[in-house]
């Protein structure tokens, strides 16, 4: 057994007994290898069975144990202890309501995902017998970085303007709206570019970046918000463009 220990403050909040969240102090013993997440099953299973945190897969996939560590939106499998000498805070995603103790309420996010329409809408269907829909490698390259996302909603607990207005789409929402917008294979980017433009979409954006940094997979959402403003901003001004042999 170690002799390193950590005290870990941890957000409680019990709807059924507590008027606002608040910080319960556990120590916790750690070996250098230990995540965040793992101090957090460390007290789950050993000090207070009533502790409640999502989790799933403890390798940076799944995109369940999002939290905010010592007041920065972090993956807590993928977040080390030996990193946080003496004290470490934990607390719920910012932004988002409170179920109970680090569980937030995700409907919001989910639902703008599904608005998004997140899969291929091809112009044409056609039967598995003729095969599949081909693109190039340098097709591919347009959208892979932003296929990359796995919906850990850090880069929400990490945008002032979600903060201030939840209706706003968010980066996590826009980034893989232009992964599909960008897919060869897809033909509802017109589609799409109405929830751009609208009063709730990339202008809303106050250009901070912060999405971008706290991202665990490098996808660049902020990246995709900037590229999203600029092919609006093209498409409003081209409907004043009149086409050639329009006027006489």
């Amino acid at each position: 057994m170690t002799d390193q220990t950590i005290t870990m403050e941890v957000m409680r909040y019990r709807p059924e007994q507590d008027q606002e969240p608040w910080l319960q102090s556990f120590e916790v013993p750690y070996t250098d290898d230990m995540s965040v997440l793992q101090g957090l099953q460390y007290i789950k299973d050993y000090l207070d069975e009533s502790l409640s945190f999502r989790w799933s897969c403890r390798m940076a996939i799944c995109g369940s144990c999002g939290m905010m560590i010592d007041g920065i939106p972090q993956l807590s499998c993928k977040t080390f202890l030996r990193n946080y000498p003496g004290k470490i805070r934990i607390e719920a995603l910012h932004h988002f309501p409170i179920e109970r103790d680090l569980v937030v309420v995700l409907d919001d996010f989910m639902e703008k995902l599904e608005r998004i329409k997140p899969y291929i809408i091809p112009k044409q269907e056609k039967p598995l017998s003729e095969g599949e829909y081909l693109q190039t490698p340098e097709q591919m390259d347009l959208y892979q970085q932003f296929s990359a996302c796995i919906n850990c909603a850090l880069c929400y607990a990490a945008c002032p303007q979600y903060g201030l207005d939840s209706k706003f789409l968010g980066p996590g929402a826009v980034a893989l709206l232009h992964r599909y917008n960008m897919d060869s294979r897809d033909d509802a980017a017109a589609e799409r570019m109405k929830l751009i433009a609208a009063e709730d979409g990339v202008f809303s954006c106050t250009a901070v970046g912060y999405c971008s940094e706290v991202c665990p997979k490098k996808v660049d959402p902020a990246n995709a918000v900037n590229q999203n403003k600029t092919m609006a901003a093209k498409e409003y001004f081209l409907r004043f463009v009149k086409p050639e042999g329009s006027c006489k």
